[in-house]
């Protein structure tokens, strides 16, 4: 488990990366939520490479748009 700090940096990351995708879009939160946690558990925790990251995972996120 991630200590506090990262826990809520991962949730801001998250937030901002998906303040466009409607909270009912939980396919494609939950896709980059995915991607954000893998990240932080191979050690990245910088909030830039948590963005990049993010809005990477966003792009490739399965949607009902698409």
């Amino acid at each position: 488990m991630f200590d506090a700090v990262t826990t809520t940096l991962l949730r801001a990351v998250l937030d901002e990366v998906c303040e466009n995708v409607s909270r009912y879009e939980t396919g494609a939160r939950a896709h980059v939520a995915s991607k954000l946690l893998e990240a932080a558990t191979h050690s990245e925790t910088s909030i830039d490479g948590l963005k990049r990251i993010g809005r990477s995972a966003l792009g490739s996120a399965p949607t009902m748009w698409r």
